[in-house]
């Protein structure tokens, strides 16, 4: 791979797949700097745990590899995981076409699904990386606590341990 290239990845909203960035970055970043660069492409902030996953569904991520999370990188890595901060975007994303699922915030549960689409060649005098294209508002990463009725009850998430559904009373 040149020096000079770019990857130009889509992070689409799962569940809203109209919703999407397209992220142009060096193949030699961090999977840490890509995830960084979806979060702050949605406009949430960067302030909770998060993993890559092959497994394209909920049901399924926590049990197939390979598998990429930040908690490997703390220390509490289930086995078979490896973190973020030194694999890089070329690693998880071998060719075009490629993709994996991308979970945000372990207690909301923000899915993105990312895929690889094109090759680029990096231009001088640009910062990577940067946004290319962009669809769809994307939703508050927080709802505004006067909206939210207490009467939604609880909601499910997934261990990100044991890969088990667990109860997340809100």
């Amino acid at each position: 791979m040149a020096t000079n290239d770019t990857f130009i990845l889509r992070a689409g909203l799962a569940g809203k797949m109209s919703v999407y960035r397209d992220i142009e970055i060096e193949p030699s970043k961090s999977l840490y700097r890509f995830a960084e660069a979806i979060v702050t492409a949605f406009g949430f902030d960067f302030d909770h745990a998060f993993g890559f996953y092959s497994g394209l569904k909920p049901a399924t991520m926590m049990r197939t590899l390979p598998q990429y999370e930040l908690f490997a990188d703390m220390g509490d890595a289930r086995p078979g995981v490896a973190g973020v901060k030194k694999t890089r975007v070329a690693q998880a994303f071998p060719e075009i076409g490629h993709t994996m699922m991308f979970l945000f915030d372990y207690g909301d549960d923000w899915y993105f699904r990312v895929s690889l689409k094109a090759k680029g060649t990096k231009l001088a005098k640009v910062r990577y990386p940067r946004v290319v294209a962009t669809r769809g508002d994307a939703p508050p990463q927080y709802p505004d606590p006067d909206d939210i009725d207490e009467e939604d009850g609880p909601t499910y998430g997934i261990n990100p341990l044991t890969g088990e559904k667990i109860w997340i009373r809100r």
